[in-house]
């Protein structure tokens, strides 16, 4: 009641100062700004959904997880070690240039060499060296077979750039995508407008402003007074139904692949014991957060990989809420409990996201009840996630968006090649047993053999909690109904845009 109240006196004081807009400018919410809107570069969920916007890959792929012509109408592989690309003809940049072969090289080339210093280099460790045929062909030598590659050239995880983009690239970014860069104001907004010259569908709607507001309250003030016009996975679960009663609002959902997990770091020597780690696990009543935290929107997760992908293992071990069984384990581990009932204290770092924040809440209750005291720790979004890729903390939680669709996920962030920055393994876990049979799956030209490596990858990882798997949530859109053909990804992309439009007045 006194959260209704508040929203309504804001949502009042809001309304007497509120700024007249371009109404052909679509505004949508976003929590934070991009990190860095190079493609090359940024890794965090803001980047990667905006670039995926503004530039093309390769290649994309469909609601099955399966390879589909992007930039590349066809390609093929003559050999394991060889993959050919045949570009689109005509294909333009944003500023008019014509994309070629020699656009593909220069970018991934920027990468492997070190002239552009990315996150995302390991992706493409395997590659001995490219070579633009002709303007229209690209050929990729290869140091070994390489499966993930694939999707390392896919849309949203790697966008082609013209050649010579140096490391000031992103703050003016040229794609060849659906929408093209207009500004950025870091922690304000950044605005984007239609591609006159894409390949593809030109999208319908002229402009889109992402506006950063970091406060999910506010947010949903600004949904309800008019002033926003789209929220992606960002409001707080309560807000839903004072914001379905709305006239003037809809709400898009259907079931996601966006995954929340919590990290530990192994390299603490408390996190560096699997009991310690496995105990959390058994601490942490999901069933009870997800009906009550997240209202029932969100399921259970067993795998990094959504349950309908083709590698994903449901028969893997299990951390179902057990206090019990975390106690024993803290016990075995050593950490018994002092006379104040308090076995050792823990760091969480979190966003200064509302969502977050209550998970690490919530978190904190049920690990005090195992003799754990969880301080919390709440940065602004760019100090949090800088701390995050340099390895200081001791644990954090965050999402995996897209990225977890296809198995290479598993060596982006567990191999022991991948440490951060070179790639996404932030949490220092290293088992050869896991990195050999990853190696092998990513030569592998049989179907059932890669399967079943990634099946024993993903018990490994179950039985070592260097991450834990929390839940899929589902994806939520939030939008005004001047906004119309509105269709939600479980991704949590924002493609939807390239389709959207606003209803005539």
């Amino acid at each position: 009641m006194r959260r209704l109240l508040a929203l309504a006196m804001l949502a009042a004081l809001a309304g007497c100062h509120s700024a007249p807009r371009n109404p052909q400018t679509v505004v949508f919410l976003i929590e934070s700004s991009p990190a860095n809107l190079d493609p090359r570069i940024g890794t965090d969920a803001q980047s990667q959904r905006i670039d995926a916007i503004l530039f093309d890959g390769l290649v994309d792929h469909n609601a099955n997880f399966q390879f589909t012509p992007a930039l590349a109408t066809s390609w093929e592989q003559p050999t394991p070690t060889t993959l050919i690309f045949h570009l689109r003809p005509g294909v333009r940049f944003h500023d008019g240039r014509s994309l070629t072969a020699r656009d593909v090289v220069w970018t991934i080339n920027s990468i492997r060499t070190g002239a552009v210093i990315s996150p995302k280099a390991a992706a493409y460790a395997s590659v001995d060296s490219i070579e633009a045929r002709d303007p229209l062909t690209v050929v990729f030598h290869l140091k070994k077979a390489d499966n993930f590659l694939l999707r390392n050239l896919s849309t949203g995880a790697m966008g082609i750039v013209p050649e010579g983009s140096g490391r000031d690239f992103w703050k003016h970014p040229v794609g060849t995508g659906p929408f093209r860069f207009v500004s950025q104001q870091i922690d304000q907004d950044v605005v984007i407008e239609r591609n006159p010259l894409s390949w593809a569908t030109v999208p319908k709607l002229q402009r889109v402003r992402f506006a950063v507001v970091p406060d999910a309250i506010t947010e949903s003030l600004e949904l309800e007074k008019g002033s926003g016009d789209v929220a992606v996975n960002s409001l707080p679960i309560d807000s839903l139904p004072v914001l379905a009663a709305r006239p003037d609002l809809r709400i898009e959902e259907t079931g996601g692949t966006e995954i929340q997990y919590l990290a530990f770091n192994l390299r603490d020597p408390l996190l560096n014991d699997v009991r310690v780690r496995q105990a959390i696990a058994c601490s942490i009543d999901r069933n009870l957060i997800i009906r009550t935290l997240m209202r029932g929107h969100a399921q259970p997760a067993l795998s990094l990989l959504p349950p309908n992908h083709w590698a994903f293992a449901g028969d893997v071990p299990r951390y179902d809420y057990d206090p019990e069984r975390a106690e024993r384990l803290l016990n075995a581990s050593g950490h018994v409990r002092a006379k104040n009932g308090i076995r050792f204290h823990l760091t969480m770092k979190t966003s200064n996201d509302e969502g977050t924040r209550l998970l690490a809440a919530v978190l904190q209750q049920q690990l005090a009840r195992v003799g754990i005291t969880l301080d919390l720790r709440s940065y602004e979004f760019a100090t949090f996630y800088s701390d995050v890729t340099r390895g200081a903390f001791q644990m954090y939680s965050l999402r995996w968006i897209g990225g977890n669709e296809q198995p290479d996920i598993f060596s982006y962030a567990f191999l022991t090649a991948n440490f951060s920055p070179k790639g996404a393994n932030r949490v220092h876990y290293s088992n050869e047993k896991l990195d050999a049979l990853l190696d092998e799956a990513a030569e592998s030209e049989d179907a059932a053999n890669r399967r079943a490596d990634y099946v024993e990858a993903q018990q490994i990882l179950a039985r070592d909690v260097p991450a834990f798997n929390l839940w899929y949530l589902n994806t939520i859109i939030v939008h005004n109904r001047r906004l119309t053909s509105v269709i939600p990804s479980p991704s949590g992309s924002y493609a939807f845009l390239e389709t959207a439009e606003l209803a005539a007045r």
